[in-house]
């Protein structure tokens, strides 16, 4: 089973295509490919933090003021 990618490791991914592409030890068509795929990460992870902006300002659209929002254990214990 595939798991979805997080932001997370979408971020660590682009972050060590950067270090290969400033190292500057890599070959043209590595780098040309290695290039594309961050372009591919960059917009994935710009994807994500519209979608968390996006569920952030519901939130505070939605209760009509500025509310703690937490995530994780808190938010499990509430629903039931």
């Amino acid at each position: 089973m595939k798991s979805e990618k997080t932001f997370e490791s979408a971020l660590n991914e682009l972050e060590g295509i950067v270090k290969d592409l400033e190292s500057g030890n890599i070959m043209l068509e590595d780098a040309m490919n290695k290039y594309t795929v961050a372009m591919n990460l960059v917009k994935f992870c710009q994807d994500k933090l519209d979608a968390a902006t996006t569920s952030v300002n519901k939130i505070l659209s939605d209760n009509k003021t500025l509310e703690p929002f937490n995530v994780g254990e808190d938010n499990e214990d509430e629903s039931k």
